[in-house]
């Protein structure tokens, strides 16, 4: 039953720490628990092209601190920090807080953020590009910058047909229940003239083997897990599939021998009959 963990869920406490930072009472719990949905809703409807991979929540007495992980940070500042001005206003009356503060932190590989490549899949299934275009495009780029290995899933109406289906389309390795991998994870809907459809992301970056700061900004903001052991990976990969290629030609004759040697000079020799 492993694979249906969500695998940040699985991670939190060992390789992975929580988006929201504060402590309250029981009786005040709930109270900040909606507020804090409210305001990751918030701001991702107010921020619909911002490139937001996550939205981290701190709380002091009686300050709270949003920081928005994202790949555009200039479409949130605005010209001269307009825009971050009237979101930290919007931020206050939605909160009932005087003392509200925004952080931006960009994100240098969105390619490997979870959230942003299922975004990107799910922008494009809107404006009807092939589901299968759209998903290798985004594998072949993820791989490209160093991960280890990447899984999308997708179900619905695809290419509007009309019965729902769900496809998977996986590369390299994605092992969920290691818990030293880190592995990002995020499910999004598209929603087409069709109907909705599901996108799942896994993407593993790596092996985690020290003991990892985990405070959400200080992972996303300067995370650098070292390039080579991804790349040799990849390499690895290729190595493995060119093998398995050369293996299957092997066995089956190939397409030379199958059209040539028996199929075209028996058929065309035509002594017998």
């Amino acid at each position: 039953m492993g694979q249906k963990t969500n695998p940040i869920g699985a991670r939190l406490g060992i390789i992975r720490g929580w988006d929201s930072n504060w402590y309250a009472h029981k009786k005040d719990y709930a109270t900040k628990l909606i507020e804090d949905d409210k305001i990751r809703n918030y701001l991702n409807a107010r921020i619909n092209k911002g490139g937001i991979a996550k939205i981290v929540i701190e709380r002091t007495l009686n300050k709270l601190i949003v920081t928005i992980h994202t790949s555009k940070p200039g479409i949130i500042i605005g010209k001269g920090g307009g825009e971050v001005d009237r979101i930290k206003e919007e931020l206050k009356k939605l909160c009932g807080k005087d003392d509200v503060q925004i952080n931006i932190l960009e994100i240098r590989r969105p390619e490997l953020d979870a959230n942003i490549v299922a975004d990107t899949i799910a922008r494009q299934l809107e404006n009807r590009i092939n589901y299968k275009r759209a998903i290798k495009m985004s594998i072949a780029s993820a791989l490209r910058m160093g991960a280890e290995g990447i899984k999308v899933k997708v179900g619905g109406r695809l290419g509007g047909a009309e019965i729902a289906r769900s496809e998977e389309i996986k590369q390299g390795r994605t092992p969920t229940h290691t818990l030293r991998m880190d592995i990002d994870y995020a499910n999004v809907f598209a929603q087409t003239v069709y109907g909705k459809i599901g996108i799942k992301v896994w993407i593993c970056k790596g092996e985690v083997l020290g003991k990892r700061d985990l405070n959400p900004n200080v992972i996303a903001g300067g995370k650098n897990d070292g390039p080579d052991r991804p790349q040799g990976g990849f390499d690895r990969r290729d190595d493995r599939g060119g093998r398995g290629g050369d293996r299957r030609d092997d066995r089956r004759g190939g397409g030379d021998n199958r059209g040539g040697g028996r199929g075209g000079d028996n058929r065309g020799g035509g002594g017998r009959r």
